[in-house]
Protein backbone atom coordinates (compact mmCIF):
# COMPACT_ATOMS: atom_id res chain seq x y z
CA UNK A 1 0.00 0.00 0.00
CA UNK A 2 2.59 2.48 0.86
CA UNK A 3 4.78 1.91 -2.30
CA UNK A 4 1.28 2.04 -4.67
CA UNK A 5 0.40 5.58 -2.68
CA UNK A 6 4.43 6.73 -2.36
CA UNK A 7 3.89 5.50 -6.36
CA UNK A 8 1.04 7.68 -7.52
CA UNK A 9 2.77 10.74 -5.54
CA UNK A 10 6.03 10.56 -7.18
CA UNK A 11 4.25 10.28 -11.03
CA UNK A 12 1.95 13.47 -10.54
CA UNK A 13 4.84 15.25 -8.81
CA UNK A 14 7.60 14.63 -11.72
CA UNK A 15 5.20 13.92 -14.89
CA UNK A 16 7.22 11.53 -16.63
CA UNK A 17 7.13 11.55 -20.26
CA UNK A 18 5.63 8.24 -21.94
CA UNK A 19 6.31 7.53 -25.03
CA UNK A 20 3.46 4.96 -26.49
CA UNK A 21 3.90 3.27 -29.46
CA UNK A 22 0.29 1.93 -29.79
CA UNK A 23 -2.86 1.55 -32.00
CA UNK A 24 -4.96 3.66 -33.92
CA UNK A 25 -8.10 2.92 -31.79
CA UNK A 26 -7.12 4.17 -28.49
CA UNK A 27 -4.54 6.70 -28.66
CA UNK A 28 -7.13 9.83 -27.78
CA UNK A 29 -8.29 7.38 -24.76
CA UNK A 30 -4.57 6.01 -23.62
CA UNK A 31 -3.48 9.79 -24.13
CA UNK A 32 -6.32 10.88 -21.35
CA UNK A 33 -5.79 8.93 -19.18
CA UNK A 34 -1.87 9.51 -18.69
CA UNK A 35 -3.00 13.22 -18.67
CA UNK A 36 -5.48 12.76 -16.26
CA UNK A 37 -3.54 10.20 -13.92
CA UNK A 38 -0.45 13.36 -14.07
CA UNK A 39 1.92 11.48 -16.84
CA UNK A 40 2.76 13.57 -19.92
CA UNK A 41 1.98 11.52 -23.31
CA UNK A 42 3.84 11.62 -26.67
CA UNK A 43 2.91 9.08 -29.45
CA UNK A 44 5.35 9.19 -32.05
CA UNK A 45 6.27 6.84 -34.36
CA UNK A 46 8.20 8.43 -37.39
CA UNK A 47 11.31 6.30 -37.96
CA UNK A 48 13.75 9.65 -38.16
CA UNK A 49 13.01 10.58 -35.11
CA UNK A 50 12.92 7.72 -32.73
CA UNK A 51 16.40 7.73 -31.62
CA UNK A 52 16.17 11.71 -30.61
CA UNK A 53 12.84 10.68 -28.67
CA UNK A 54 14.30 8.01 -27.19
CA UNK A 55 16.46 10.13 -25.63
CA UNK A 56 14.20 12.56 -24.03
CA UNK A 57 11.54 10.42 -22.84
CA UNK A 58 11.72 9.10 -19.39
CA UNK A 59 9.69 5.32 -20.66
CA UNK A 60 8.13 3.28 -23.50
CA UNK A 61 5.06 1.88 -24.23
CA UNK A 62 4.64 -1.11 -27.33
CA UNK A 63 1.49 -2.17 -28.20
CA UNK A 64 0.86 -4.19 -31.42
CA UNK A 65 -2.88 -3.41 -31.74
CA UNK A 66 -2.87 -1.89 -35.74
CA UNK A 67 0.46 -3.66 -37.03
CA UNK A 68 1.63 -3.11 -40.42
CA UNK A 69 5.11 -2.97 -41.62
CA UNK A 70 6.44 0.54 -40.82
CA UNK A 71 5.16 0.23 -37.44
CA UNK A 72 6.69 -2.98 -36.75
CA UNK A 73 10.10 -0.95 -37.59
CA UNK A 74 8.92 1.80 -35.50
CA UNK A 75 8.79 -0.52 -32.57
CA UNK A 76 11.43 -2.33 -33.37
CA UNK A 77 13.91 0.34 -33.04
CA UNK A 78 12.38 2.36 -30.31
CA UNK A 79 12.62 -1.54 -28.27
CA UNK A 80 16.29 -1.42 -29.54
CA UNK A 81 17.35 2.06 -28.37
CA UNK A 82 15.01 1.83 -24.79
CA UNK A 83 17.29 -1.36 -24.54
CA UNK A 84 20.71 0.17 -25.14
CA UNK A 85 19.78 2.84 -22.89
CA UNK A 86 18.61 0.39 -19.83
CA UNK A 87 14.82 2.74 -20.23
CA UNK A 88 12.53 0.41 -18.98
CA UNK A 89 9.20 -0.79 -21.61
CA UNK A 90 6.45 -2.40 -21.47
CA UNK A 91 5.07 -4.67 -24.39
CA UNK A 92 1.16 -5.10 -24.85
CA UNK A 93 1.04 -8.36 -26.94
CA UNK A 94 -2.88 -7.20 -28.41
CA UNK A 95 -4.10 -10.28 -30.21
CA UNK A 96 -1.21 -12.73 -29.80
CA UNK A 97 -1.77 -16.24 -31.66
CA UNK A 98 -4.07 -14.89 -33.80
CA UNK A 99 -1.58 -14.57 -36.87
CA UNK A 100 1.66 -15.70 -37.56
CA UNK A 101 2.66 -11.81 -38.52
CA UNK A 102 1.55 -11.04 -34.84
CA UNK A 103 3.69 -14.13 -33.43
CA UNK A 104 6.66 -13.33 -35.98
CA UNK A 105 6.90 -9.35 -34.69
CA UNK A 106 6.03 -10.31 -30.71
CA UNK A 107 9.33 -12.75 -31.00
CA UNK A 108 11.25 -9.91 -32.46
CA UNK A 109 9.97 -7.88 -30.20
CA UNK A 110 11.24 -10.10 -26.62
CA UNK A 111 14.44 -9.62 -28.18
CA UNK A 112 14.81 -6.18 -26.33
CA UNK A 113 13.72 -7.16 -23.41
CA UNK A 114 10.59 -5.65 -21.98
CA UNK A 115 10.14 -5.13 -18.11
CA UNK A 116 6.72 -5.66 -18.60
CA UNK A 117 4.67 -8.07 -20.29
CA UNK A 118 0.57 -7.02 -19.93
CA UNK A 119 -1.86 -8.50 -22.19
CA UNK A 120 -5.48 -10.77 -21.14
CA UNK A 121 -5.60 -14.15 -20.13
CA UNK A 122 -5.33 -15.46 -23.89
CA UNK A 123 -2.85 -13.43 -24.94
CA UNK A 124 -0.37 -14.59 -22.17
CA UNK A 125 -1.03 -17.98 -23.02
CA UNK A 126 -0.47 -17.67 -26.52
CA UNK A 127 3.23 -16.03 -25.62
CA UNK A 128 3.67 -18.94 -23.59
CA UNK A 129 3.46 -21.13 -26.51
CA UNK A 130 0.25 -22.55 -24.77
CA UNK A 131 -2.66 -24.05 -27.04
CA UNK A 132 -5.22 -20.94 -27.49
CA UNK A 133 -8.21 -20.59 -29.46
CA UNK A 134 -8.10 -16.91 -30.96
CA UNK A 135 -10.80 -14.12 -30.57
CA UNK A 136 -8.99 -11.62 -31.95
CA UNK A 137 -8.35 -8.93 -28.64
CA UNK A 138 -10.62 -10.35 -26.73
CA UNK A 139 -9.94 -13.29 -24.13
CA UNK A 140 -11.64 -16.36 -24.21
CA UNK A 141 -9.52 -17.32 -21.07
CA UNK A 142 -9.41 -16.30 -17.35
CA UNK A 143 -6.74 -14.87 -16.00
CA UNK A 144 -6.59 -17.45 -13.06
CA UNK A 145 -6.32 -20.26 -16.08
CA UNK A 146 -3.57 -18.27 -17.24
CA UNK A 147 -1.44 -17.93 -14.30
CA UNK A 148 0.84 -20.97 -14.75
CA UNK A 149 1.49 -19.83 -17.75
CA UNK A 150 2.09 -16.35 -16.77
CA UNK A 151 4.71 -17.78 -14.43
CA UNK A 152 6.71 -19.56 -16.82
CA UNK A 153 6.45 -16.71 -19.09
CA UNK A 154 7.49 -14.68 -16.47
CA UNK A 155 10.64 -16.72 -15.85
CA UNK A 156 11.64 -17.28 -19.51
CA UNK A 157 11.81 -13.63 -20.46
CA UNK A 158 12.88 -12.13 -17.08
CA UNK A 159 9.45 -9.88 -17.62
CA UNK A 160 7.22 -8.93 -15.07
CA UNK A 161 4.10 -10.47 -16.82
CA UNK A 162 0.13 -9.12 -15.81
CA UNK A 163 -2.70 -10.50 -16.93
CA UNK A 164 -5.47 -8.36 -16.73
CA UNK A 165 -8.98 -9.63 -16.31
CA UNK A 166 -11.88 -9.62 -13.56
CA UNK A 167 -8.86 -9.83 -11.45
CA UNK A 168 -5.58 -8.79 -12.40
CA UNK A 169 -2.61 -10.90 -11.60
CA UNK A 170 1.04 -9.38 -11.55
CA UNK A 171 3.86 -11.61 -11.40
CA UNK A 172 7.30 -12.15 -10.99
CA UNK A 173 8.77 -15.60 -11.01
CA UNK A 174 7.63 -17.37 -8.08
CA UNK A 175 5.94 -14.19 -6.44
CA UNK A 176 2.28 -13.03 -7.78
CA UNK A 177 -0.46 -10.31 -6.62
CA UNK A 178 -3.75 -10.64 -7.05
CA UNK A 179 -5.86 -7.86 -7.59
CA UNK A 180 -9.16 -7.66 -7.34
CA UNK A 181 -10.41 -3.83 -8.19
CA UNK A 182 -12.37 -3.14 -11.32
CA UNK A 183 -15.92 -3.35 -12.58
CA UNK A 184 -17.44 -5.27 -15.44
CA UNK A 185 -18.69 -2.46 -16.64
CA UNK A 186 -14.86 -1.16 -17.98
CA UNK A 187 -15.11 -4.33 -19.99
CA UNK A 188 -17.29 -2.70 -22.47
CA UNK A 189 -15.04 0.36 -22.94
CA UNK A 190 -12.79 -0.07 -25.89
CA UNK A 191 -9.21 0.02 -25.13
CA UNK A 192 -9.18 -0.41 -21.60
CA UNK A 193 -6.19 -3.14 -21.40
CA UNK A 194 -4.36 -0.66 -23.32
CA UNK A 195 -5.26 2.09 -21.20
CA UNK A 196 -3.67 -0.56 -18.10
CA UNK A 197 -0.61 -0.64 -20.62
CA UNK A 198 0.25 2.56 -20.74
CA UNK A 199 -0.81 3.42 -17.21
CA UNK A 200 2.22 0.64 -16.01
CA UNK A 201 4.41 2.48 -18.62
CA UNK A 202 4.18 5.65 -16.67
CA UNK A 203 4.91 4.34 -12.99
CA UNK A 204 7.50 2.76 -14.57
CA UNK A 205 9.34 5.63 -14.90
CA UNK A 206 8.88 6.49 -11.18
CA UNK A 207 9.47 2.88 -9.93
CA UNK A 208 13.03 1.16 -10.35
CA UNK A 209 11.10 -2.18 -9.42
CA UNK A 210 8.65 -3.57 -12.41
CA UNK A 211 6.71 -5.30 -10.57
CA UNK A 212 5.69 -2.72 -7.92
CA UNK A 213 5.41 -0.64 -10.66
CA UNK A 214 2.64 -3.08 -12.02
CA UNK A 215 0.84 -3.07 -8.69
CA UNK A 216 0.45 0.56 -8.61
CA UNK A 217 -0.76 0.82 -11.98
CA UNK A 218 -3.12 -1.88 -12.30
CA UNK A 219 -4.65 -1.18 -8.20
CA UNK A 220 -5.12 2.84 -9.35
CA UNK A 221 -6.95 1.39 -12.39
CA UNK A 222 -9.07 -0.74 -10.46
CA UNK A 223 -10.15 1.42 -8.26
CA UNK A 224 -10.77 4.49 -10.50
CA UNK A 225 -12.97 2.09 -12.19
CA UNK A 226 -14.72 1.15 -9.62
CA UNK A 227 -15.56 4.62 -8.53
CA UNK A 228 -16.62 5.52 -12.04
CA UNK A 229 -18.82 2.47 -12.40
CA UNK A 230 -20.70 3.71 -9.69
CA UNK A 231 -21.58 7.44 -11.40
CA UNK A 232 -21.89 6.21 -14.87
CA UNK A 233 -25.35 5.24 -16.80
CA UNK A 234 -23.43 3.34 -18.99
CA UNK A 235 -20.20 2.79 -21.20
CA UNK A 236 -20.09 6.01 -22.43
CA UNK A 237 -20.29 7.72 -19.37
CA UNK A 238 -17.58 5.11 -17.90
CA UNK A 239 -15.33 6.33 -19.62
CA UNK A 240 -15.62 10.33 -18.70
CA UNK A 241 -16.15 9.20 -14.99
CA UNK A 242 -13.00 7.06 -15.31
CA UNK A 243 -11.00 10.00 -16.39
CA UNK A 244 -12.18 12.22 -13.44
CA UNK A 245 -11.74 9.40 -10.81
CA UNK A 246 -8.31 9.20 -11.83
CA UNK A 247 -7.65 13.28 -12.14
CA UNK A 248 -9.19 13.64 -8.39
CA UNK A 249 -8.10 9.93 -7.06
CA UNK A 250 -6.98 10.65 -3.43
CA UNK A 251 -4.86 8.31 -1.08
CA UNK A 252 -8.35 7.73 1.34
CA UNK A 253 -10.07 6.18 -1.65
CA UNK A 254 -6.58 3.95 -2.65
CA UNK A 255 -6.85 2.92 1.18
CA UNK A 256 -10.70 1.86 1.37
CA UNK A 257 -11.02 0.40 -1.66
CA UNK A 258 -7.88 -1.47 -2.80
CA UNK A 259 -8.38 -5.24 -2.30
CA UNK A 260 -4.94 -7.18 -3.14
CA UNK A 261 -3.03 -10.41 -1.79
CA UNK A 262 0.49 -10.87 -2.41
CA UNK A 263 1.81 -14.43 -2.76
CA UNK A 264 5.82 -15.67 -2.83
CA UNK A 265 8.53 -13.79 -1.58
Amino acid sequence: MNSILSNLSSLREKSPLVHSITNFVVMNNTANALLAIGASPIMAHAHKELDDMLTIVNTLVVNIGTLDEYWVKSMLLAAKKANEKHLPWVLDPVGAGATPFRNETLTRLLAFHPAVIRGNASEILAMAKENVTSKGVDSTNSPKEALEAGKRLSVQTRSVVCISGKEDYVIDGSRYAVIANGDALMAKVTGMGCTATAMVGAFLAVDNDPFQATVSAMAIMGVAGEIAARKAEGPGTLQLHFYDALFNLTPNQITDSLNITQYGN
